[in-house]
Order: C-alpha cells, then structure tokens, then sequence
C-alpha cells in the first residue's frame, strides 16, 4: 500500500497547466446528461470524470478544488434544478428566496467535490517538484469519491439525491453488483472506470512511469476488479431472473389520480378526489380480482380517524373483499403529566381489510427538511410559508413491514425510497415486498420524476424485492426483484395498472452488511491522508 505513493521523477510541475475551465465544465456537461431525464444517456457515465480526473492528476491542489467547485456548482444545478418548482411554484417562495436557496443547495454539494478533487490532487497528483504516475489515481479516487458519497448522506439528515451509481438503473445486467455493497459500489466501480481510462492516457504519454512491475500489477489488479464486477452482475442477473420464474406472484393494482397539488387539500374537492381513485380502482379491478390496490402518498386528502369520507373508502373495500393501501395524513394525541393534550401529526398510510378494519398503519419516518417540517424554525420565519402550505409533521417510528396474508409490506414513503438503509431494515425484518407511495406533482415536469424513479430500482435490486410504486402523478409502477421496470406511468395522466409481483425472500450480502461499504470508504480516507503525510514527512 505504501508503494502507492512511491514517487518518480518527471517533467516540472509548471510545464503542465491544464484548462481548469474546460475540465470542468465538460465532465458537469457529461455527467448531467448522462443522469436520467429526457436525455439520460447512460454510457457518458463511463468518460464524463475524465477531464476532471486528469487535471487533478496533472495540477496543483488549489487548482484543482477550484476546478471541483466549479464542476460541482454546475453539475448539481443542472440536476436540481426542480427545486425552483418545489419552493416556488408550490412552497410560495418568491424567486428571490427560492433561487438562492437552489444556489445554496448546489454549493453545499459542490463542497464535497472540491474537498474530492483537492484531496486526491494532494495524494495522487504531484509531489513538489515531481510528479506520481496515475496508478495511485486508480485506487484512491473510487473510495474518496464514494467516502465522500457516504458523508452526504449522513450529515444534516443527508441528502444522497442521485450519486453517480444511480445512472446505470436502466440497465439491470449492469447493476446486480449492487445487492453486495449497494449503490455505492456501482459508483466505485463507475469512478474505477474513469480512472483507468485516464491512467491508460497517462501511460500513452508518459510511458517511463510504469516501469516498475509493482505499478503494472497495481494497474492490471483495478482492471481485474473492473471486469469482476460487471461478470458478477451478469450471472446474478441471471441467476436470479430464473429464480423470479419460479416464484410466488401477486396481483397488486396502482392507481395515479393526478389531483392537481395547487387544489389537493382544498376541502372543497376531497370528495371528488376520493370519487376519482374509487373510479380508477374499479376499472383496474374490472374483470379480474386483485389482492391489492395502492393509492399514492396522502392520497386521502383529509384525516381518517375523524373524517367521514372514510366511510366510502372502507365501502369500497367490502364491496370488492379487496385489500387497500392508502397514504393518508395522521395523528395521535398523548395526555402529558400535567394533563395537557400534545398532538403529533404524521404523512402517514393505512392498510384497510375487505372486513373494513385498518390492518396496519406506517408513518414516514425520514422527513424533508423544508419540505415537511423546518429545522431551526423559530431562527428562519420568513420560511414559514413552506409549514403552511406542506406541513409540519413529526417523524414516525415503525420500522417492521405490515402483514397481509402472505405479503409482508414495507413501505417507504416518498423522499424514504433514496435511503438505502430504510429499505434494508425493513427487509431485515421480514418484508417480501417493497411499497413506495409518493406525490412527485412538487417536481412539475422536470426531470425529478425521472430521477427518483432510477433510485427506487436500486431498492429493488439492492435486496431482491419486487417494488411496486404509486404516484399522485409522476412515475407509478412496478419493479421486479433485479430491476426490470415491469410497467411505469407517464407522468401528470391519471392510470390504473395491475401486474404480477413476484414475491421473493432471498437473502442477499447488502440487506445485512451492504451499507458498510460507503461506511469503510469514508473511514479509510483519513489513513490514506496519514499515510501520505507520514511518506512526506519520510
């Protein structure tokens, strides 16, 4: 591992002075369209760090967490830029609130990509008047990249929206890896793939720094572990696909209402809001029976435990002996010690029995910070707004799937479906089928849909579950256990879909351990920085 960072002399570092502009502009071009969207072209995923990787090889530090910045600002514009839709046109922000907000929000994650490329320019670029070979490139760069990856997703409630891993979702054969080290691993091994490209640009033009046998195996090894990974998916995908052959199918039924969000909780129109998913639940169920009908995250656009439109969804599922999933807003109320009432609301889901009794409840546990409550509140009035118009709840704490016969559900709900490890515990404990109820009307028509979408398959893939999605509006649908999408809505139409589930109870590597491997990459990045100071100091 020392050798690593075994210095070879080379050209002065002042011959080399890479176009820090361009490098980073072109890898944020070709990372943004390699994400899912209208373009979405996946296979850029493989070249788009280039140019940023070889200047961070090639220039100083400084430089190169400039160069980072600047790609991070402009990447993650590009790919969040929903969020002026979110709080503008549906949190009533005005866009001088809302647009710094965005501009915040892509800086906090360009963070993370200066910090990537100042750091690996420090370890694998150049010592002070020489220069090390790219090999050192090839190994810390895929850790760094995913440690840092990690970190997002833990610190400030985190905020994992589309890692780089999340690119290839459209191509199952690809990606079984992930039910090893989650989808962290496919951004190791996508990272991986870019640096060995750059390292094979390094050894064109600089040849005598792969003399030594030990830079050659080191090189040869990163290529080996490339080549395992895709092998691997492909006989997973395989392997698998025959076993989903031979598997328990459920008929499950989807219903996207696409209620308009600007009038969804006007009291006025519940009524015909419950009218519309009873309409649609009908006609999916005409013909042929169904063990479950989904609705969508709060789809009852009033509270159940006090409302009297209840009445007609509880009606519906008698009529029909019909099991239905529902999400709906709660609350429960505790009687504190000095006899005062605390009321706790949730975004929560209700599974209701052909009987007419509730089967179950699940309450989100993971909230949207802004989004359904607002952290430090009382030193942020002027986002008061953002409480009145989406909510202000509390954060659920049942973790276990819901029973239904044979099917154990668990539900994620929304913004739950990019934490990986909400899905796992859930899985862990007994779930044979993922649930994702969520409301996507907040992106509009952006790419957002798309994108949390592409994560939901991971979930799928990262524990051999079937999922099965249900919109307002955005992208309803199924997913089987290797991450085929079976079927998917278009996005702001209403539908009605029933498939077969394939209901399956493998035990894979991820759902018990996977979440350490973003774990270990961010807990070896602090020896690799002292290991290289103690080879300076050496």
């Amino acid at each position: 591992m020392y050798g690593l960072f075994a210095t070879q002399t080379s050209r002065p570092r002042t011959e080399v002075q890479p176009n820090l502009l361009w490098a980073a502009l072109v890898s944020a071009a070709l990372s943004a369209l390699a994400m899912p969207g209208k373009i979405g072209w996946w296979p850029l995923l493989f070249v788009a760090l280039v140019p940023l990787l070889r200047l961070c090889l090639n220039d100083r530090p400084l430089r190169s967490v400039a160069a980072g910045f600047l790609f991070g600002v402009v990447y993650h514009l590009a790919l969040l830029y929903w969020i002026l839709i979110v709080l503008g046109q549906y949190g009533d922000l005005p866009l001088w609130v809302s647009l710094p907000a965005l501009v915040l929000l892509a800086s906090y994650m360009a963070g993370y990509c200066a910090v990537f490329c100042g750091l690996l320019s420090l370890l694998a670029g150049r010592a002070k008047d020489q220069e090390r070979s790219a090999v050192a490139f090839v190994w810390i760069a895929p850790l760094f990249w995913v440690g840092l990856d990690y970190l997002r997703s833990v610190l400030f409630t985190g905020f994992p929206w589309m890692d780089l891993g999340y690119g290839l979702f459209s191509q199952p054969w690809l990606i079984q890896a992930a039910d090893l080290g989650g989808h962290h691993l496919l951004t190791f091994f996508l990272v991986l793939g870019n640096c060995l490209l750059v390292a094979g640009l390094d050894w064109r033009q600089y040849r005598s720094r792969y003399r030594q046998r030990s830079e050659r195996r080191l090189l040869l090894t990163a290529g080996v572990l490339f080549v395992a990974v895709i092998g691997y998916s492909l006989v997973r995908y395989h392997a698998v696909a025959t076993t989903i052959n031979h598997s328990l199918q459920a008929r499950v039924a989807v219903v996207q209402g696409n209620i308009d969000q600007a009038i969804k909780w006007s009291p006025a129109i519940k009524a015909e809001t419950v009218d519309t998913y009873l309409r649609l639940s009908r006609q999916v169920l005409d013909g042929e029976a169904a063990q479950l009908i989904i609705w969508p995250e709060t789809a009852l656009p009033f509270y159940p435990q006090q409302d009297t439109l209840i009445g007609k969804v509880i009606g519906f599922t008698t009529d029909t002996n019909t099991w239905l999933f529902t999400g709906a807003p709660l609350y429960s109320v505790t009687v504190k010690k000095e006899g005062e009432e605390e009321i706790r609301y949730y975004n929560g889901s209700i599974l209701i029995g052909p009987e007419g009794k509730v089967g179950g409840e699940y309450n989100k546990q993971h909230l949207v910070p802004f989004g359904e409550y607002v952290p430090l509140r009382r030193y942020l009035p002027f986002l008061q707004p953002l409480v009145v118009n989406i909510g202000d709840f509390s954060a659920g704490t049942v973790t276990g799937p819901l029973p239904l016969g044979p099917l154990w559900l668990g539900v994620l709900i929304c913004y739950e479906s990019i934490f990986p490890d909400i899905a796992a515990t859930t899985v862990k404990k007994g779930a044979n089928m993922l649930v994702n109820l969520t409301n996507d009307a907040w992106y509009g028509r952006s790419s957002a849909p798309y994108q949390s979408m592409a994560m939901a398959v991971f979930r799928a893939v990262e524990n051999k579950r079937s999922l099965v999605r249900a919109a307002n509006t955005g992208i309803s649908g199924f997913i089987d256990p290797v991450g085929h999408i079976m079927v998917q809505t278009e996005i702001f139409t209403e539908a009605a879909q029933a498939a077969d589930v394939p209901v399956m109870n493998l035990q894979t590597v991820f759902t018990w351990n996977g979440s350490y491997f973003g774990l270990i990459c961010a807990v070896l990045m602090p020896f690799f920085l002292l290991l290289n100071r103690y080879r300076a100091r050496s």
